[in-house]
């Protein structure tokens, strides 16, 4: 009930506010050319976390078990039409990420190493003036990065692997554990870099199999849009027709693009901005990242699944992933279960960085020099990659919703009291 209610009041916040920033930017999501121009700013210093690396590193976090799990879900729960309110949510949210990635460049601070940080804790303290709010923020993210979204990563990978082979849940937890440690006890450099290369390779790989598939049953594509747009306008039932399948459907678009919950400007602050142009750049670089994540990855999921015609599902314990290896089987044979599990663990992996990183980024908001606190992050990060192996997805899935919901209000409020910040920026540009 709790979640419905948070869920109520967000998605409203993210429509409206989408659609108010939408109008008062001059449809800003709309402007590709400018968002092409700016992968092409060269930032003056060279020891800073490159552009490029920090989109690859917002994609990582982006490009997750939302864009593929959790695109059944929303199906399974909301029903096609879902799909279309993801798009919407998008496409609108699309202006919020603009205007959160260049507020985390207005005021982006350092840490002790000389490494950019920021995002909505950082201009809410020092663009509101308002630490509390600021400081509950940093701990929502904290506690949903480790405690959710890391571990239903694991969960899903755990879930996918079972799926093909018998293996204790225990074993893939230890296994997670000591190939995430590799990484993240290397600094936000060494996560940048895994990111930059593994993010356009997994998703290629996954786009190109999605593409075959979808060629395959191309004379069910205009149907299946048709679908979607009458299904997202269902009136049979207020609760679970369109208003329903509008909050579910705006759940996993802003679950899966992470378009005005702010995280997106967590990692994109560590880019280093040295002028104005590289501020609006960046913002313009990461609006780049919704459209991949929505209408490329997630987009994709949608219709393999909607032309696979599998329509009958029973789980109890349902995390996502069991509809899509049941999808892809059917296509690619026991090879597709083998080729889910080793995108989920890639996407899934890379997503457990960035979320780590997001999270580390948070906790540097309360203390100057972490380093005993960054130490028991990073051991609360193993301990939760090892629970989400075992743990229920349906509880971890109901914990991140709720904690998203909260940070998509917080952050849209932020990002209403601070426009004019950005208003002024544009127009020295």
């Amino acid at each position: 009930m709790l979640n419905r209610i948070i869920w109520l009041i967000a998605s409203s916040l993210i429509i409206i506010s989408g659609v108010y920033f939408t109008l008062k930017f001059k449809f800003i999501q709309f402007k590709f050319i400018k968002m092409i121009k700016s992968l092409k700013v060269k930032n003056k210093n060279n020891e800073t976390i490159k552009p490029f690396s920090s989109l690859m590193m917002v994609l990582a976090g982006r490009i997750g078990v939302g864009s593929i799990a959790g695109i059944a879900i929303s199906i399974y729960y909301g029903g096609i039409g879902s799909i279309f309110w993801m798009w919407v949510s998008s496409i609108l949210g699309a202006s919020l990420t603009f205007l959160e990635t260049t507020l985390g460049m207005i005021y982006q601070k350092k840490d002790d190493k000389n490494i950019c940080k920021g995002g909505p804790s950082y201009y809410i303290k020092y663009g509101l003036n308002n630490k509390i709010l600021g400081s509950i923020y940093a701990i929502i993210i904290i506690m949903s990065d480790i405690f959710g979204f890391i571990s239903i990563q694991t969960n899903t990978i755990t879930h996918s692997l079972t799926e093909i082979i018998n293996i204790d849940e225990f074993l893939i937890g230890i296994i997670i554990c000591i190939l995430v440690l590799l990484i993240i006890f290397g600094g936000v450099r060494r996560i940048a870099n895994f990111s930059t290369k593994m993010v356009p390779t997994m998703t290629i790989l996954y786009l190109s199999v999605c593409l075959i598939i979808i060629v395959l049953n191309i004379e069910k594509i205009p149907n299946i849009f048709i679908e979607i747009i009458k299904s997202a306008f269902n009136f049979k039932s207020i609760s679970g027709g369109i208003l329903g399948s509008m909050i579910i459907g705006i759940q996993r678009g802003i679950f899966s693009s992470e378009a005005g919950i702010g995280t997106g400007a967590i990692a994109s602050s560590a880019t280093e901005s040295l002028t104005n142009k590289e501020k609006i750049s960046q913002g313009y670089t990461q609006m780049i990242g919704v459209y991949i994540t929505t209408f490329l990855i997630c987009t994709s999921t949608a219709l393999v699944l909607l032309v696979s015609n599998v329509s009958v599902f029973n789980f109890s314990d349902l995390n996502g992933i069991e509809i899509i290896q049941i999808v892809f089987s059917k296509y690619l044979g026991n090879f597709g279960n083998y080729f889910i599990f080793i995108i989920i663990f890639l996407f899934s992996f890379t997503t457990i960085l960035s979320s780590y990183y997001n999270a580390e980024s948070s906790l540097k908001y309360f203390v100057d020099k972490p380093n005993k606190s960054i130490k028991i992050l990073k051991i609360s990060t193993l301990i939760s990659i090892f629970m989400g192996a075992i743990s229920s997805s349906n509880t971890i899935w109901n914990f991140i919703d709720l904690f998203v919901g909260l940070l998509a209000i917080i952050n849209i409020y932020a990002l209403i009291k601070l426009e004019d910040k950005v208003t002024e920026l544009l127009n020295k540009n």
